[in-house]
């Protein structure tokens, strides 16, 4: 589907390069997966060339042997289990070894601390994972990926570097190389206005590169946002950066796209695609494309913003009668639910949390004739672009 996407706002780079990057997100974006450009497309078209691009004449090749699940043999699951919060400080000596210095992020999982190894005076990133069985069940598999991603060279990729892991008492926990700062916390140093063309460029080469690396070795990352983007050295220029975070990630056979998760519509690799293309939106505008609330919020934002996926992608999906009607006297089977029937069925109350509403899915024209209405809505800033 070709539809209008304005997102070079602030006149940060070339008329070419503009078209290019619009064109570049189109073919990352598109609604049915099948059509969606892949990283060995992405990192031939000509919105990258020698000399802003790194890596571009890296070839990679694809496994012989697919991936298949085991559980690491030296990891067993344990008897018995504490379902109480981490219980440490700045100070506490994780595995007899590492001394935490710092808390750099927490979730569900548990926590991410810097660390000092006391061996070697070398500060790393330890993932400490919280002791549950469904969490070290979790921990068990991100360890299988991170061992099949050793046939990968990390710089070559754009991966993190991975050390090991280790037991903390009955926690087990993930050593990773020290990086700087994370993609989100990068653009929002940039007041949340979006970073030129110039690099934008490179870092979206890098994060291809990395794709690309990944399906050599049968891998889906399957949670690419700017969170699990890092950052070498934020002074670097051209920047650098890494990919992190292999807790979702698993065999390409046995995910989901992340834009067809919510309908439960199978699947390959063009679910980090999607995700990428996300994530370039965000370079180029400081904001998130589809920030909904929940899952009935982000469909309704990319079916107002791209329009409707086709019957075809729809009836494959598990989920989608739960956001949409079928009619089969319609054209289109498929009718996306009202706000106030899903409300109706689920309690759901729809709220607007775009930053910048894209008017219009009509075939690409040139960006540059364009204005730009901003209005307030509730506390948040939003720009609708006009074609």
């Amino acid at each position: 589907m070709f539809w209008t996407l304005a997102l070079m706002v602030f006149g940060r780079g070339p008329e070419n390069g503009q078209r290019l990057f619009v064109s570049l997100i189109k073919g990352m974006l598109a609604l049915d997966a099948n059509q969606r450009i892949t990283p060995s497309e992405v990192l031939r078209h000509p919105f990258f060339n020698r000399k802003s691009s790194p890596c571009t004449n890296m070839s990679v090749e694809r496994p012989q042997n697919p991936v298949v699940f085991q559980h690491p043999s030296n990891l067993e699951t344990s008897s018995s289990f504490n379902s109480g919060e981490l219980e440490i400080v700045e100070g506490s000596i994780l595995g007899n070894r590492y001394k935490v210095e710092a808390f750099l992020g927490e979730g569900g999982f548990g926590i991410v601390a810097k660390c000092r190894d006391t061996k070697t005076n070398r500060a790393v990133a330890i993932k400490v994972n919280r002791n549950r069985p469904d969490i070290l069940q979790q921990a068990k598999l991100e360890i299988f990926i991170l061992e099949q991603l050793r046939r990968l060279d990390p710089d070559a990729a754009n991966i993190v570097k991975w050390n090991g892991f280790f037991h903390d008492g009955e926690r087990v926990c993930l050593n990773f190389e020290l990086l700087d700062q994370c993609l989100w916390d990068y653009i929002r140093d940039r007041k949340n206005q979006g970073l030129p063309i110039s690099e934008v460029r490179p870092i979206l080469h890098q994060l291809t590169n990395a794709l690309s690396h990944l399906g050599s070795v049968g891998i889906v990352h399957a949670d690419l946002k700017p969170g699990n983007i890092m950052v070498v050295n934020r002074h670097e220029s051209p920047v650098k950066v890494r990919l992190i975070d292999f807790g979702l990630a698993c065999p390409v056979s046995a995910v989901n796209p992340s834009d067809c998760v919510m309908l439960g519509i199978p699947y390959n690799e063009a679910a980090d695609m999607w995700s990428l293309g996300l994530v370039a939106v965000e370079l180029g505008t400081g904001v998130p494309l589809y920030p909904g609330n929940g899952e009935y919020d982000v469909l309704k934002f990319i079916i107002e913003t791209q329009g409707q996926p086709p019957d075809h992608v729809l009836d494959s999906g598990v989920y989608t009668e739960d956001y949409f009607i079928e009619d089969n006297y319609n054209q289109q089977r498929w009718t996306f639910k009202t706000d106030k029937q899903f409300q109706c069925e689920t309690g759901y109350e729809s709220l607007e949390t775009r930053y910048i509403k894209l008017a219009g899915a009509t075939i690409f024209v040139s960006i540059l004739n364009r204005s730009i209405q901003c209005f307030r809505f509730g506390t948040h800033m939003y720009r609708t672009i006009h074609l």
